[in-house]
């Protein structure tokens, strides 16, 4: 051993000069590269280590699949065996994954050097795409081909295996929520009934890190300040089928917000005149968004008074005792940042401008960093990327910034050919356009054409959200259509252009005003070739072979055209978020008609929703109402209200209201109200089949057809508010093609002459 050591001594110590370096077997890579990475000269004294070390060097620049370098009497050898270049890249057994999405993620690339680390690296590429497609048992498998002239294919075989799916979502440590409320807040979801369409029950490793931030929203925005998520669970079923997902909570104590102040570290701003601005009040629940609410609030007054460089800070105190935060808003001076520019990336068909109009600071303008999180949420709300970061980074000086918004572009833009089926007008055959980022100028864009058994449609539509750079929106709509009403008593047509524009008004209200120009005509009555041919009057015809007479004295005005002016007020506190289980809508709205005929227009709409029983059941109550008035002419079965399935459930259309006594015919009315209660609740099914079930009870009524022309009081059933109740079950189905409702009716309270419906299928909504 002693010898073996000294020998192998004696071996490193010994030492080489060489008066010539010579390179074999290099094609591609120039002899000079090589000698310059081996870092061997002619003449220079070298040990055994430092050819050793020549060797590693020339190898660890991957061009070579082999390297020896070979003394021999005053010359070096260096014998080199470059990698081969590839040729093809081929993929093999993928089904599910095209070429190109594959092709997307390797870094190979044809006509460069193979790499076996290159390749090791794309085949967990590979991997990761297929496992974030819930296909994790996919295994890749690199080979190459040998082609002439050093060349190869690099081909990927691929068994894609069968999807891993997430079986089951379980919760430990909630005491508040039920596991059923809490898997609906998650992006994740069960496999369940539509598991082929649903692509989020497969499991995703980056979704968990999302998963994680919802949850804890969820709960801190219900007033659970110290809640956490402490660790989840991933596990595959025996079978390595599926996957177990365990979210591991602390729920923590409900806090509600106690005393609310505002004071100021500044002498140039009064606190006194910042407190109107606060809109939390003690013994609500605490909600991160209700301070941030505040605090946004608070920073835009002070821009308004000249205030620059202000910053909020939101000072807390607990009172664990009572369980309350104290809030006190400290106006303090925050950096004098200044924002040099704007930058914007990645837009190649939006205009910057589109982007910009969600900026509310520009070039010069005092940098705030609340101001510019905000900017980034209203870019990625506008739905035309699908992904938008906005950073700020030091400027040319120390108190300047440049806001970087890089954005990548999705498709904005839909055309459908379809059918549709509505209960109330039966199979329609449909086609549409639409496109939300007209141009890149951040415009909608949009038209249908619907035509059923009896109703055609024809529907266009632009938007400008931005009018001449402001927050003003700008529409403009067409309406064409004609119906049969169902039932052939008599043909409409009308045709409406409204353009207007849409502003807000507060923080959860919208203004909208309107002009409109619109053409109705009703034709062809049931009846009047009868009455032609038989030479008497309309009257005269048997009332089963004709429609009411008013149908007919209102046709006989011919096709009208009618002008007005209007407004829609609008208020929802869902816009916000300020109180996550409870909505309040308020939607108020009036046209005035003017020139032959005036009229005022009315209508009005109340409605409220929350969640209780541990938000496992939603319950809302509506009430909704309109009224028609005439100063000059009167209103005609196309101006009239009747009532569908969406304002009053259980009754066909024109079901209810009044009617001609004699034909039976639906007249409409010149007013109605409709109270509605409804509540949404799970049935006990497994949650990922997206069904649950709810109760309703609808009371309204439409009435006065006001000038009757020709008939009397006697001729009209139901012409004062005659009320009808209906209650009713449902059924509401989540589905991938969109949310369902099916409705099971029975009449409590009807008229003789109404005309029920026990069963409809709807789009579900809310309000």
């Amino acid at each position: 051993m002693l010898v073996a050591l000294i020998a192998g001594q004696a071996a490193l110590a010994q030492s080489f000069a060489f008066s010539q370096v010579q390179v074999e077997g290099n094609a591609r890579i120039e002899t000079s590269t090589i000698l310059s990475i081996a870092g061997i000269s002619r003449g220079e004294t070298v040990s055994a280590g430092q050819l050793n070390d020549a060797a590693q060097a020339i190898r660890a620049s991957g061009q070579f699949e082999s390297v020896d370098v070979v003394p021999q009497g005053s010359t070096l050898i260096i014998r080199v065996v470059e990698f081969p270049t590839i040729n093809r890249i081929n993929f093999e057994g993928n089904r599910r994954l095209s070429d190109a999405e594959l092709g997307a993620v390797i870094s190979s690339q044809e006509r460069r050097v193979y790499s076996p680390s290159l390749a090791e690296a794309d085949v967990a590429a590979i991997t990761a795409l297929y496992a974030n497609e819930g296909r994790v048992g996919a295994t890749i498998s690199p080979s190459i081909i040998r082609r002439s002239d050093n060349r190869v294919d690099l081909v990927f075989a691929v068994s894609e295996g069968g999807l891993t799916e997430i079986e089951r979502i379980s919760f430990v440590g909630n005491r508040s929520f039920g596991e059923s409320r809490l898997r609906r807040v998650l992006e994740s979801k069960q496999a369940g009934l539509f598991r082929v369409l649903v692509g989020r029950d497969t499991f995703v490793a980056d979704r968990i890190a999302f998963d994680r931030r919802v949850l804890t929203d969820f709960y801190q925005s219900r007033g659970y300040a110290d809640f956490q998520v402490q660790n989840v669970d991933v596990a595959l079923t025996r079978e390595r089928d599926a996957y177990l997902i365990t979210f591991n909570v602390q729920e923590g104590q409900q806090f509600r917000l106690g005393n609310i102040s505002v004071s100021s570290e500044m002498p140039e701003a009064d606190a006194a005149l910042f407190e109107g601005e606060v809109r939390a009040r003690q013994g609500a629940v605490y909600s991160p968004t209700t301070l941030e609410n505040d605090i946004a609030r608070l920073e835009r007054l002070a821009i308004r008074l000249g205030i620059n460089f202000v910053s909020v800070e939101p000072r807390i105190t607990r009172n664990d005792r009572n369980l309350t935060l104290d809030v006190n808003y400290v106006l303090t001076r925050g950096e004098r940042i200044f924002v040099e520019r704007i930058d914007i990336e990645g837009n190649n068909t939006t205009l910057d401008r589109v982007v910009r109009n969600q900026f509310r600071v520009v070039e010069g303008d005092p940098f705030n960093p609340r101001s510019i999180r905000e900017s980034a949420e209203r870019i990625r709300a506008l739905g035309y990327f699908s992904n938008a970061d906005v950073n700020a980074r030091p400027g040319s000086s120390a108190d300047q910034v440049v806001i970087d918004v890089d954005v990548t572009e999705q498709p904005t833009g839909s055309l459908s050919f379809g059918a549709n089926f509505s209960s109330d007008n039966g199979i329609a055959l449909v086609a549409s356009f639409s496109e939300r980022n007209f141009l890149g100028r951040g415009q909608a864009l949009s038209f249908n054409l619907s035509t059923g058994e009896s109703n055609r449609v024809f529907d266009f539509s632009f938007a400008e959200p931005n009018f001449l750079g402001r927050d003003l929106r700008f529409g403009l709509d067409l309406r064409y259509q004609t119906t049969d009403n169902n039932n052939a008593l008599y043909d409409t047509e009308t045709f409406r252009f409204s353009p207007s524009f849409t502003f807000p008004v507060s923080d959860n209200g919208r203004l909208r005003v309107f002009y409109a120009a619109e053409y109705t005509d009703i034709t062809d009555v049931r009846g009047t070739s009868v009455a032609a041919e038989d030479g008497v009057p309309f009257a005269d015809v048997d009332p089963a072979e004709r429609a009411s007479l008013l149908i007919f004295n209102e046709a006989a005005d011919g096709g009208l055209w009618a002008q007005s002016v209007g407004y829609g007020y609008s208020f929802d506190t869902r816009r916000n978020g300020l109180d996550p289980t409870t909505g309040v809508v308020l939607r108020f709205g009036q046209e005035f008609g003017f020139g032959d005929t005036q009229f005022i227009k009315t209508t009005a709409l109340a409605a409220v929703e929350t969640r209780v029983l541990r938000e496992e059941v939603t319950l809302r109550a509506t009430i909704e109402g309109g009224l028609l008035s005439y100063s000059e002419g009167s209103s005609r079965v196309t101006d009239r209200y009747f009532l569908g399935s969406r304002v009053m459930r259980g009754f066909e259309p024109g079901g209810i209201g009044p009617r001609d006594a004699a034909t039976g015919d639906a007249l409409g009315g010149n007013a109605f109200a409709v109270a509605r209660l409804e509540a949404e609740f799970p049935l006990g099914l497994p949650e990922e089949y997206g069904i649950t079930g709810g109760v309703f009870l609808d009371h309204g009524s439409v009435w006065d057809v006001g000038d009757l022309r020709g008939l009397s009081e006697a001729d009209v059933l139901y012409n004062d508010f005659t009320a009808r109740t209906v209650a009713g079950v449902s059924v509401f189905w989540d589905t991938p093609i969109g949310p369902l409702r099916f409705n099971f009716t029975e009449a409590l309270d009807a008229q003789p002459e109404d005309q029920p419906k026990n069963f409809d299928v709807t789009i579900s909504t809310t309000f």
